[in-house]
């Protein structure tokens, strides 16, 4: 069994409170989840009204498929214009 996580934080440039930061992150959250079928969570920075760490994290039976899933939604992340990817860290266990 292969467990695959990635952190990824982010800054929201247009953002100017709490309330656009967590509507933004929201929907995101929820595209990621329909999408690749991964497990999301904000993991800090919660009060922080223009950044934010997200962590996502899957499971299979095979490592190939973890890494390239979790890459996929790194660049699917990337190629939004609501944020920045700022810097990400990806683990397989």
């Amino acid at each position: 069994m292969k467990i695959g996580n990635c952190i990824v934080e982010i800054y929201i440039p247009y953002s100017s409170s709490l309330k656009e930061k967590r509507s933004v992150i929201k929907g995101l959250k929820q595209r990621i989840r329909n999408r690749f079928n991964v497990s999301i969570s904000e993991i800090d920075r919660n009060d922080n009204h223009r950044h934010s760490m997200l962590a996502f994290v899957t499971v299979s039976n095979n490592g190939k498929f973890v890494d390239k899933l979790l890459s996929r939604v790194v660049k699917f992340m990337e190629a939004q214009r609501q944020f920045e990817v700022l810097n990400y860290k990806l683990e397989i266990f």
